[in-house]
Formats: C-alpha cells, sequence, structure tokens
C-alpha cells in the first residue's frame, strides 16, 4: 500500500499500521481503522460514538450535531415537505438528480415501472 501524506501511521510497539485516509464527499475525511484489530489485536474506543461513521454511504449524509440529514444531498425536509413517495424512491434507487416533471407526469400514469 502506499502511502497518502495524508495518511496517519499509527505506531504501537514495533508495529506500525498504515491508516488510509478516506476522503468524504461532504463532512470530515476519516482515516480507516478498518485493520486495526486484525494487525494489532487492539481496538479503538469512542464513548458515546460520537467520533466514529459505522458505515459508507453514497445516498445519506447525517450530522446529528448540526440537526443535517440528506439523501442524495436533498434535505430530508425538502423531501418530506414537497416531494412523493415515488420521487424519494427515486432517488434512493438510483443515482443522481430527480428527472424533469415531464417525465414523472408520463412516469405516474404508466405506475411505479415507468422509468
Amino acid at each position: 500500500m502506499s502511502i497518502d501524506s495524508a495518511d496517519a501511521i499509527l505506531r504501537t510497539g514495533d508495529q506500525e499500521l498504515a491508516l488510509p485516509v478516506l476522503h468524504a464527499t461532504q463532512g470530515s475525511d476519516a482515516f480507516d481503522v478498518s485493520k486495526l484489530l486484525k494487525e494489532t489485536g487492539r481496538v479503538t474506543l469512542d464513548p458515546g460514538f460520537v467520533n466514529t461513521a459505522s458505515c459508507r454511504s453514497a445516498i445519506t449524509y447525517i450530522d446529528g450535531d448540526a440537526g443535517i440529514l440528506r439523501y442524495r444531498g436533498y434535505p430530508i425536509e425538502q423531501l418530506a415537505e414537497n416531494s412523493t413517495f415515488l420521487e424519494t424512491s427515486h432517488l434512493l434507487i438510483f443515482p443522481g438528480d430527480l428527472p424533469p416533471v415531464d417525465l414523472w407526469r408520463a412516469a405516474d400514469r404508466r405506475g411505479a415501472g415507468g422509468f
């Protein structure tokens, strides 16, 4: 593995473990510690789970402290107030933006499989 200049190196005893940086699309970048237990026999401690991302997501961005929840970049409040079930489902299943309104109307006439 090549070490990026932004990567961290964890030293414990005579071992060194590279912790690669995972670049976020939004929010803070992360150090990948997924090999920590296997390589060192140790784990991280994060009381309250306040500085730990549990997964990667191309769909959802969450920042609980700031009260932010987005699906594919759209604020959840906007989707809840202004979007139909079909529109929200489309965002969750297909990457990218919502199709233009004329496509929605045509799809709506044909039913859920209209795209």
